[in-house]
């Protein structure tokens, strides 16, 4: 269930006295850290120690009391937040779980709750209560308005209203899931794949090295789309991404089968097999598409505002091979993406989005097919997709956290001159679809 929540609880005394502690003032924990306290809550944190002077002259004027480590919070605080990455969030809760108070209530915003839970479970106290939270956007947007979702975990009703009075101040649509397994499934069917295939096409781009939109094949509004979200995705940081591919269970299933209906419509590509082609692509379009859905039906001129480069006499056709993919992939896996919009993130529903404004015009769709069989001067873009496909599922199969990072930043750095324009750009878009 879900409701949105334009007010604020500070009258309940019990409320007003509660000390909030964010362990990790990152951009995501800074900016919980701000919200709570313009909303009048107490709100204490902590970072690293070389970071301490600066949050401290940063922080301190804006009501945040800045205390040395993760141990001091969960000592003082009656909420705790630990805004850690993924990877680290079992070393952190080993390294100050003894610490925790009697009562308190500890959540994590980690992206992929089922290390999370296990660290919880294994170091925290038995006294202490747990609830799951986890933001479905970026620090590049304030809380107001977007997803958050939420679920018991090891916690009294009572203190479960508690929490949720709390994170109400936040302003957020808050979404109640009922544990961790549900949450970790929803992130798999909807983020891992979505991040998975922008990852792609972004380095595809690098390995042809040429921007999109120097060539005419990257030029129309869905294009302008691909290449904003991105630009927006390689604006953050490797370690929220890779989290959510590689620690999240649920989420190697669907890497997989993404790159094996990549790698499928490749081959009857390049062999131009154009019936068993349409086959599979029409059998994808009906089961996705059958019956009744909310429709996002993403404005086209509003799409055509965003293009980055000024290329359009160039435009010719594309064979967007990574939204076919897409749709075959959820065919694949028996996944209908509109039943996942209840944990959807921007960057899924505008990947929704351009794949249901594909699908949903049958002179388009035709055109794709076409071009994706018969146009040869397509090929070597989609040659250079296919393969970046083949590294990510490689390097998210073996679990290599350290090979995703370089991967990402080498992808990161060629865009690196257009990745704010690119972050601004994509949240106005982002805005106007909406």
């Amino acid at each position: 269930m879900s409701s949105k929540y334009s007010f604020h609880f500070l009258n309940s005394t019990n409320l007003a006295d509660m000390k909030l502690g964010i362990i990790g003032l990152g951009d995501m924990g800074k900016l919980y850290a701000l919200t709570f306290a313009k909303a009048g809550l107490e709100v204490l944190g902590c970072d690293l120690p070389d970071r301490k002077l600066t949050l401290k002259e940063e922080l301190s004027p804006l009501g945040i009391t800045v205390l040395d480590d993760a141990k001091e919070i969960c000592n003082t605080c009656d909420f705790i937040f630990y805004a850690v990455e993924a990877e680290k969030i079992d070393e952190v809760v080993a390294n100050s779980a003894e610490a925790v108070k009697d009562g308190a209530i500890v959540t994590g915003m980690t992206s992929v709750k089922t290390p999370e839970v296990a660290a919880f479970e294994k170091y925290l106290p038995s006294n202490c209560e747990i609830i799951l939270t986890h933001a479905l956007h970026g620090p590049g947007f304030e809380t107001k308005g977007q997803k958050l979702i939420v679920a018991p975990h090891r916690i009294s009703k009572k203190s479960y209203q508690r929490a949720l009075e709390i994170l109400k101040t936040l302003e957020s649509e808050i979404i109640e899931l009922k544990d961790y397994h549900q949450h970790d499934q929803i992130m798999a069917d909807t983020q891992a794949v979505t991040h998975m295939g922008f990852e792609s096409m972004g380095t595809a781009w690098k390995n042809a090295g040429c921007y999109p939109w120097e060539s005419g094949a990257y030029v129309s509004g869905i294009d302008n789309v691909k290449i904003l979200t991105t630009l927006r995705i390689f604006s953050y940081k490797a370690h929220i991404y890779g989290g959510l591919a590689i620690l999240n269970p649920y989420a190697a299933k669907q890497i997989e089968v993404y790159s094996q209906s990549e790698s499928a419509l490749f081959k009857m590509m390049i062999q131009e097999d154009e019936k068993n082609f349409r086959e599979r692509i029409y059998e994808a379009r009906d089961f996705v598409f059958h019956g009744q859905h909310n429709l996002i039906l993403f404005d086209d001129e509003i799409m055509k505002e965003f293009s980055i480069g000024s290329n359009s006499a160039l435009a010719k056709p594309n064979s967007h091979l990574s939204l076919l993919a897409m749709v075959d992939a959820w065919h694949q896996l028996n996944i209908n993406p509109y039943d996942n919009l209840v944990g959807q993130t921007p960057p899924f529903k505008l990947r929704l989005g351009i794949v249901e404004y594909l699908f949903k015009n049958d002179k388009l769709l035709e055109e794709t097919i076409q071009t994706a069989l018969f146009d040869k001067s397509i090929r070597g873009d989609d040659l250079e997709f296919h393969t970046a496909v083949r590294e990510w599922a490689s390097i998210i199969k073996y679990k290599d956290m350290n090979g995703y990072k370089e991967h990402f930043a080498q992808a990161k750095a060629f865009f690196e001159p257009l990745l704010e324009k690119g972050r601004v750009q994509s949240a106005e878009l982002i805005r106007r679809l909406s």
